[in-house]
């Protein structure tokens, strides 16, 4: 049927401002402004644009970091180039120089400062003297880019445009000369291993360089390929390629390359723009995507700002922060996401799509890593906060945020379901828990990325708030292939979100049951009752032989400011600015101890609460937690048990509870009074 004018205008209205409609498995649709390309246009702005990006470096939400690129410790960095570099050390020494070139080409172009000049100069005569860009090889001979040839193509093509009227004709030359034999081709040499596994004549490190964490690299093009590591090699080839569109004969063959690669690799983020290997390596990700959609649109025309749900993609992110007191970009770290990191392609969303809520994201939501966001910023899109509608979400791949609001002193609860993704940990159905300022259930920080390391531990089950069966975890890998997926899979068989509470179900069985098979089942339900009432109810069924089941209750503890108490059938985690109090039920007997992950101190003093349930062929625990502000006291709930289930009863924070969860189903029933 065809839409009356009243209704395609309130859909044009909506895909103006960036909301995208359809089912919650569509990709989105969007009215986007025609963009007319031009072979002159510079590859992210021109010099038309140089007095906005000039007004943008003075806004509060930039002025820093443009302040920290301006006045850099150039000296330092000189002595660094000419004295300090190692042409065999490309993880520390040419990241630096890369970097050092991207900042002073970029200030250059704006301010024509004659120093930072200088110094980018120096950074692209040292990195031109490196043998090759990377520190991969295939068939022990031909570089892959899979991290520094490709941000050193993406640095030094930028550099020959800002840099173009201050550089030597002979330099010029020689900068687009390697772009393209230690730049692109090692680039497209990597996607094409991505793309075709079976050609590849085995890929390792380069024994000329110093790093020193090797393992086995052999399925690395298959691992690869649907990681954040390929996003790199895409935009350096397509950066690459449109800069030297043209001149180069096969230019427009990288350019293809790149496109087809960035096609592929866009289904790693799920329609509504989620992204699997968590926050902190979404923004590195999308700003690469990003920078070659730009690029490839301002040069070619081809238009390619609907890859993914860029909107959607920004809102993740949003629902990914976890702002804290003393850490405003903290964020739901499952995996090595660690902090929030970078959301430069927020502000490009933003301009895009005129999208307020990515114009919110922009200036207030992580931080501001890179000078991109100078360039794509624009003032006319009004920032608008975010509604409850966006407060409560199930991804599309199972993972679950719900919060109270977007502040310091809001509650936010998550639990990692869904199925294996790079950089992930051992942690399905484990939960965080903010309130009030403080993270009050933990994930770990800063776990190892080499098996060979003791804090590899941070990256297993037990260092997790989740469940242990006979004190092991569920499935992961050894690490002799890096960070990569495991096996382990759970699935969300319950998401129910009403105004003031969130229920959900996760089904981890199969994850442990990689590890024990006796496992029958292992499910967590999680309800949330805002603003500060969170309430457990883990069920552990066993097939044959009992076993004793452990669920463990992390602890931030960063600044060693962490401290528990522990009474019979309760215990509390206290934090400067607030605590959590839960009270445990269980079927059987069981016993509540503390103790601290097997870990140097070097490494961080890791403290946790342990709840161990004695053998039984099946489990059902009840943790019912309040969280509650400094020096002011937890209400008194009761927890009273019948055939069926549990009742919880009575009042905290002046708000009345009274929840009923029925436990004779896997998928208990929970019913709010």
């Amino acid at each position: 049927m065809k839409a009356s004018r009243r209704e395609f205008l309130q859909r044009s209205a909506l895909a103006a401002s960036g909301l995208y409609f359809g089912t919650r498995n569509a990709k989105a649709e969007y009215l986007l402004p025609e963009v007319l390309p031009s072979p002159e246009a510079g590859l992210l702005f021109d010099e038309s644009d140089v007095p906005r990006i000039l007004q943008t470096i003075k806004h509060p939400r930039f002025a820093d970091y443009w302040k920290s690129m301006q006045y850099a410790d150039l000296k330092n960095d000189l002595q660094f180039l000419k004295d300090e570099l190692r042409l065999n050390n490309h993880v520390k020494d040419m990241l630096r120089a890369r970097q050092i070139l991207e900042r002073s080409s970029f200030v250059y172009r704006l301010t024509h400062d004659k120093q930072h000049l200088e110094v980018a100069r120096v950074a692209i005569d040292r990195i031109l003297e490196y043998k090759r860009w990377d520190y991969f090889l295939e068939a022990g001979e031909h570089t892959i880019a899979l991290q520094r040839a490709s941000e050193a193509t993406i640095a030094m093509s930028f550099a020959r445009e800002w840099l173009d009227d201050a550089l030597s004709v002979d330099t010029k030359l020689e900068m687009e000369k390697q772009i393209g034999e230690k730049g692109a081709a090692a680039c497209y040499r990597t996607l094409f291993g991505m793309m075709h596994p079976d050609r590849v004549r085995g890929w390792g490190f380069d024994p000329e360089d110093d790093y020193q964490y090797r393992f086995d690299l052999s399925r690395w093009p298959i691992i690869l390929n649907s990681t954040n590591l390929k996003v790199i090699p895409i935009a350096g080839l397509g950066i690459g390629g449109c800069l030297l569109y043209g001149k180069h004969p096969q230019a427009k063959r990288w350019v293809d390359m790149a496109l087809q690669s960035a096609k592929a690799f866009s289904t790693m983020f799920g329609a509504d723009g989620s992204y699997e290997e968590g926050v902190g390596y979404w923004g590195y990700t999308a700003q690469h995507l990003t920078m070659f959609i730009e690029v490839l649109q301002r040069r070619t025309g081809n238009d390619q700002r609907t890859l993914l749900n860029f909107p959607g993609t920004v809102r993740y992110a949003l629902r990914m922060s976890m702002p804290a007191i003393d850490h405003p970009s903290d964020c739901v770290n499952f995996g090595d996401a660690w902090y929030m990191g970078d959301v430069s392609c927020a502000p490009w969303a933003a301009r895009v799509f005129k999208d307020p809520v990515a114009q919110y994201v922009a200036l207030s939501v992580g931080e501001i890593r890179s000078h991109y966001p100078f360039i794509w910023y624009d003032p006319s899109v009004k920032a608008q906060v975010p509604g409850p509608e966006l407060y409560d979400v199930r991804f599309d791949n199972d993972w679950v945020t719900a919060r109270t609001g977007w502040g310091v002193m809001d509650s936010v609860v998550a639990m990692r379901s869904g199925g294996p993704a790079n950089h992930e940990h051992a942690d399905r159905n484990s939960v965080i828990f903010k309130a009030y300022g403080e993270r009050l259930l933990h994930d770990p920080l800063h776990a190892a990325y080499s098996y060979t390391e003791p804090h590899w531990l941070l990256r297993l089950t037990e260092s997790h708030t989740a469940v242990l069966i006979n004190g092991k975890g569920h499935q992961y890998h050894d690490g002799h292939e890096g960070t990569n997926s495991s096996w382990a899979e759970a699935q969300l068989k319950q998401y129910e979100n009403e105004k003031n509470h969130v229920i959900v179900t996760s089904d981890a069985s199969e994850a442990y049951r990689l590890v024990n098979p006796n496992v029958d089942a292992v499910y967590r339900t999680l309800f949330f009752l805002k603003p500060d009432v969170l309430l457990f109810l883990d069920r552990v069924r066993m097939k044959d032989t009992p076993a004793t089941v452990q669920i463990r209750f992390q602890a931030y503890n960063e600044d060693k400011n962490a401290q528990f108490q522990i009474d019979k059938d309760e215990f509390t985690i206290s934090r400067p600015h607030a605590a959590l109090k839960a009270k445990i039920k269980c079927t059987g007997s069981f016993t509540i101890s503390t103790d601290k992950l097997n870990v140097p101190e070097a490494n961080g003093i890791h403290p946790y609460v342990e709840v161990n349930s004695m053998d039984a062929k099946e489990h059902i625990l009840l943790t019912v937690c309040t969280a509650q502000q400094k020096g002011k006291p937890h209400g008194d709930l009761s927890l009273r048990r019948d055939d069926n289930g549990w009742k919880v009863t009575g009042t905290h924070n002046g708000q009345f509870i009274n929840v009923r969860i029925e436990t004779n189903k896997d998928i208990p029933g929970v019913m709010v009074g």
